[in-house]
């Protein structure tokens, strides 16, 4: 018998370059691209760079005539109230740092007398951070499934095919931009060594997040995609 041999198809990396559009705003692009697409592309982004979200105070978050998420409870679930869970006092202050960080941002409020209680999970991230995650394995099973679908993935890697130029785009912190529904608010509560509180905007981790997003994005994008745009929940692709 021949052995075969054994083939790995590695993904295509290309040279970027950083370009700064001033004030501290940086983006990447193709360090191949020709002289003249390179500056045409430059003089764009700097015209439309007020567009892009660089910070949590320039997210407005999307209109709730488009899109809120909600968090409807099958009848035959009961609220479930975690009780605090012990952690080392070095990540409790690092805990601390992102909940000052989302509440100063307005992503959350300070509640009482709450139905759902969740706790905080620590996931370890590079140069010694933590991001900040919240438990809501309890609340995910109390709620029905929503069935938007998600586009299939080898499709919109087919449709770029035969383009010349690409831009790919990362939503910036891009859950946090749909507000959630006032009634159900309280339902995303978590409790910390210093009080307890819930989100305004969709966190992370809540069931449905994916497909209430890329609901928005097709809402507003439908005319275009698979035109001129592709997108895959936060990930979009012109």
């Amino acid at each position: 018998m021949v052995d075969q041999e054994e083939k790995q198809i590695l993904p295509y990396k290309e040279s970027v370059e950083i370009v700064s559009l001033g004030e501290g705003k940086e983006v990447k692009i193709g360090a191949s691209i020709a002289a003249e697409t390179r500056q045409n592309l430059i003089e764009l982004l700097q015209e439309f760079k007020d567009v892009f979200a660089w910070s949590y105070q320039d997210m407005l978050g999307l209109n709730t005539d488009i899109v809120v998420h909600r968090l409807p409870i099958k009848e035959e679930c009961r609220p479930v109230q975690q009780k605090l869970r012990r952690m080392r006092p070095d990540i409790l202050l690092k805990i601390k740092e992102e909940v000052k960080k989302q509440f100063d941002t307005g992503f959350l409020q300070v509640v009482k007398y709450l139905e759902w209680v969740a706790n905080i999970v620590p996931v370890p991230k590079k140069a010694g951070k933590v991001r900040m995650c919240v438990d809501y394995q309890d609340l995910n099973k109390a709620s029905p499934k929503d069935n938007f679908p998600l586009p299939h993935i080898d499709t919109l890697v087919d449709n770029t095919a035969g383009y010349s130029l690409f831009s790919f785009m990362d939503g910036f912190s891009g859950y946090n931009q749909i507000k959630m529904h006032p009634e159900d608010m309280e339902k995303t509560t978590f409790v910390t060594m210093w009080g307890t509180f819930c989100y305004k905007v969709m966190s992370f981790g809540l069931k449905n997040a994916g497909a209430t997003y890329q609901r928005a994005m097709v809402t507003l994008f439908h005319d275009m995609m698979h035109k001129k745009i592709e997108v895959y929940v936060d990930d979009m692709i012109a």
